[in-house]
């Protein structure tokens, strides 16, 4: 770091996107970790692979902070595992500062790159700038996702329909969510279990068809005049699709 992680006062516990913070260095990872918790992220605190990999399985967080000179295994090793099951954004942070290393672990499937030492005003912009790209291209400056009537807003993982909340499942809130980042795409079901249940679910298309059922079930209460009630598209034997509006 180029300066003190001095966290920001909070009213109340953080409860905004979850974050895994890989880090063997024990110092900085508890600095990373206080400084993100002060902007309202959720932290997951890793030092080595196989804790990672374990964090991983345990839920899936929404960003990936990653150093790649971990005690037990590299860590571009964990980016081609992680890029295998999902698209959750990695942001490697690395004392490595050859450019090879770098084109190594974007190739492999990280989204950003930054050497240390590194001042936390970047490394929060790097944050924020992923979250929202990840958020997808309806995403507004502070990464809530407009489409039509419906609002996805990241930091407190809340849906509105016209303003009015949605009380959708943390899983639910997590299916709706990788949809509306593909928006007008189709996502395979395989892709989508990955994402949202991990490769060990990659088979259980049946999953889907409860979830997205009640999603559409609960987005149809919420909006009276209808507009959303076909939003989730079912595209037979391979997946869903968020539909324009």
């Amino acid at each position: 770091m180029t300066e003190p992680l001095a966290p920001t006062p909070r009213d109340q516990a953080p409860s905004g996107p979850r974050i895994l913070v890989v880090e063997d260095d024990a110092a900085t990872r508890r600095q990373l970790a206080a400084y993100l918790r002060s902007h309202g992220y959720r932290v997951i605190e890793a030092a080595d692979a196989a804790t990672a990999s374990a964090a991983w399985l345990a839920g899936r967080p929404d960003l990936i902070v990653l150093d790649l000179g971990l005690p037990d295994r590299d860590g571009q090793t964990l980016i081609v595992r992680w890029r295998r099951e999902a698209t959750t954004p990695i942001l490697v942070i690395s004392a490595r500062d050859r450019e090879a290393e770098k084109v190594t672990a974007l190739d492999r499937g990280a989204d950003d790159y930054v050497t240390k030492p590194f001042s936390p005003a970047e490394l929060l912009a790097r944050v924020r700038a992923l979250l929202r790209r990840a958020a997808g291209p309806a995403a507004d400056p502070e990464g809530v996702v407009h489409l039509g009537r419906l609002e996805l807003d990241p930091v407190d993982r809340s849906v509105r329909v016209a303003g009015r909340p949605v009380a959708l499942t943390p899983r639910e809130y997590e299916v709706l969510k990788v949809l509306v980042a593909h928006a007008g795409r189709v996502v395979t079901h395989a892709r989508l279990l990955r994402a949202v249940w991990g490769a060990a679910y990659a088979e259980e298309a049946h999953y889907l068809h409860v979830y997205v059922s009640q999603i559409r079930r609960k987005l149809a209460a919420a909006d009276p005049e209808g507009a959303l009630r076909d939003l989730i598209v079912a595209e037979p034997g391979v997946g869903y699709r968020i539909r324009g509006l």
